[in-house]
């Protein structure tokens, strides 16, 4: 099933089921709704990460502690070489934790109980790189930053994200069992494999030691509007702040820890996509040549295949679920998106920057000491380094031949590109457009450290040697 969020809630669902496959499955179960309930997979790690987040914001941990400092079995986790760093919560929780790509093998492990667990982690790892050297995605580090909530809190890690962060949000429909089977739109959707062209029946693991990556059932009503509160912290603001996470945590979510390789792909029609990015905490971040700015995350178990896919900068979510093995819902995701960008029912991109009062004083401020020059205006608004780049008095020569030569300017648009940049629309006293740009110092009192002012265009049709 699909589902789209946009403006904080559903806005399309659709689902699908497909008796013709036949099987041992029922062949006309209803068609799955907003609150029907699939195994989430390894979306369950951005809840994991959200929950190391508040206790390192609770100072109750640290992302750079190693990990053996909070799990005592453990402390044999050491990398493949000599100079290897220690295994981190940081690192696992974005991926750097050098240990072995391990879906098949941990995918069959959701159910372990704590004895097996602590065999487990008594025994070490198999490394597939140094940890901190690059992007390798590991299961067993999550079941790892399980542990470490457990043993930081007290309680199982399972009861721990559904108290801080399933219940505060209101994700009523997710959680770590199943619900009963029932004939509505809210149950279950039965997991699901193809034998021989026949829809078969998946056995499915029960909740245990390996949940932290990938135990969470949950719907698609509940997975928008989870993926619609991370996406609220963009963008930075002075709104009042969420008492769960801030907003500074769940945008740090959002930005590349660990990067991967770019991926370069073409499309049957010859289109060519480019995806640069990493993995956050818990999210793959990138930035899209196609949709901009993309956060998303897969899941994928004997059963049950998904992703959330949303852009921050554009206000629209997506969400695929389904109940057959290791379903790519990555590919319905982007397509959707694709879909919506290209028929312009979303924003093409961000709108413009707000400008900060600062910034805008300090436009026309530098626009009044161009038309009518001070010395003494000029050394409060300028960075020391400006007069040793090109000497004020030359400076103010300029100034002078351009007023001469074209009047007084006049402030007609700051657009900021940041907080301490921007672009000046402004006009000469004929009305042709010059181009000002400028830059703040990053010293405190917002003195300008860089401007450059072109020269005025003339006017579609005009003659340029003209008076």
């Amino acid at each position: 099933m699909l589902a789209i969020a946009a403006g904080g809630g559903l806005v399309h669902v659709s689902g699908v089921t497909h008796p013709s496959l036949g099987g041992t499955v029922a062949a006309h179960h209803p068609a799955p709704g907003p609150d029907t309930v699939y195994r989430v997979a390894s979306m369950t790690k951005s809840f994991t990460a959200a929950a190391l987040l508040q206790l390192r914001d609770r100072g109750r941990l640290g992302f750079d502690d190693p990990v053996a400092d909070h799990v005592p079995e453990l402390a044999g986790l050491t990398g493949p070489t000599a100079d290897s760093p220690a295994v981190t919560v940081r690192r696992l929780a974005s991926m750097a934790g050098g240990l072995a790509s391990d879906d098949p093998w941990a995918d069959r492990l959701l159910d372990a109980d704590d004895a097996l667990m602590d065999a487990l982690f008594r025994s070490g790892a198999t490394f597939a790189t140094t940890p901190g050297t690059a992007f390798v995605y590991s299961n067993y580090g999550y079941a790892m930053l399980g542990r470490v909530i457990t043993a930081v809190t007290g309680r199982p890690f399972q009861e721990h994200i559904t108290a801080e962060l399933l219940e505060p949000l209101g994700l009523t429909g997710t959680g770590w069992v199943a619900p009963p089977p029932s004939g509505g739109l809210g149950g279950v959707a039965p997991a699901c494999w193809v034998v021989d062209g026949q829809l078969v029946a998946e056995p499915v693991l029960a909740d245990g030691g390996f949940a932290a990556m990938g135990g969470l059932w949950s719907t698609a009503a509940d997975i928008a509007r989870w993926a619609g509160w991370l996406a609220d912290a963009f963008p930075a603001r002075n709104d009042p702040d969420d008492p769960v996470l801030s907003r500074a945590s769940r945008r740090e979510m959002q930005q590349v820890v660990t990067a991967w390789p770019p991926q370069i792909t073409t499309d049957d029609v010859g289109a060519t996509r480019v995806l640069a990015g990493g993995y956050g905490y818990g999210l793959n971040v990138a930035v899209d040549s196609r949709l901009g700015f993309m956060v998303q995350h897969s899941g994928g178990l004997p059963g049950y295949g998904s992703n959330m896919r949303w852009l921050p900068d554009r206000g629209v979510a997506a969400v695929a679920l389904a109940n057959l093995r290791y379903a790519p819902a990555r590919h319905l995701t982007l397509d959707a998106l694709d879909l919506l960008a290209g028929a312009g029912v979303i924003p093409d991109r961000p709108g413009p920057v707000p400008v900060p009062p600062e910034l805008a004083g300090a436009a026309e401020a530098l626009v009044a000491l161009l038309n009518r020059w001070e010395g003494a205006r000029a050394a409060e608004l300028f960075a020391f380094n400006v007069d040793l780049d090109e000497p004020l008095e030359r400076r103010r020569q300029q100034a002078a031949e351009r007023l001469a030569a074209h009047g007084a300017l006049e402030v007609r648009q700051v657009t900021a590109l940041n907080r301490a940049e921007a672009d000046v629309e402004v006009v000469d006293r004929r009305g042709r457009p010059l181009t000002l740009s400028l830059m703040l110092s990053g010293e405190a009192g917002r003195r300008i450290q860089w401007y450059e002012l072109g020269d005025p265009s003339p006017p579609a049709g005009a003659d340029v040697a003209g008076p």
